[in-house]
């Protein structure tokens, strides 16, 4: 009876040790899957967590990656949310499509308005709008010049623009286009 404690005891003890050792071989492979994907773009705390359980690793081992990762400053939301505007600014989206991205990607809503109050600062929606409806009533020339109001309407409102800016800016430009 006695052997028998013991070999339990020693197959016990492997497997605990066979535990930690695949344990700390999947927080590896987590951080590796992490640096991978971070190796492409930044991203989010939330949307990292949300692409490790995707892949299959459990959600404790996932947000103690996505903690050590934060602690050692791979990650950041507020240096995140800064980069993702700045980019979407690049690509002439408006504010409300870029506020809807950032919601999306899991950032808390005080990181989203100070990256976005802090970017309004430098950049004039009207002035965006005006340009991209300029651009597009280009676009729509032999075209029913209501049907090209409307697309061009439908197209700044698709990119974020807010309804009042695009409105007074597709009119006014409308009123300017010979029929």
């Amino acid at each position: 009876m006695k052997r028998q404690r013991v070999k339990s005891s020693a197959s016990l003890n492997r497997l605990e040790d066979n535990g930690l050792a695949s344990f700390s071989q999947s927080a590896e492979k987590a951080r590796a899957y992490a640096f991978l994907l971070l190796k492409f773009r930044l991203r989010s705390e939330n949307e990292l967590l949300s692409r490790l359980k995707q892949k299959g690793f459990s959600l404790e081992l996932s947000r103690s990656t996505v903690n050590f990762l934060k602690d050692k400053e791979f990650i950041d939301d507020r240096v995140f949310a800064k980069n993702w505007v700045v980019s979407r600014f690049k690509r002439s989206y408006g504010l409300r499509r870029i506020q809807q991205e950032l919601v999306a990607k899991g950032l808390d809503k005080g990181i989203i308005e100070d990256s976005l109050s802090t970017a309004k600062k430098d950049y004039s929606e009207s002035q965006v709008v005006n340009q991209l409806a300029q651009q597009r009533f280009l676009r729509q020339k032999g075209i029913d010049p209501q049907k090209a109001k409307a697309r061009v309407y439908g197209y700044l409102l698709r990119r974020g623009f807010s309804p009042d800016v695009v409105s007074e800016v597709v009119n006014k430009i409308n009123r300017s286009v010979p029929d």
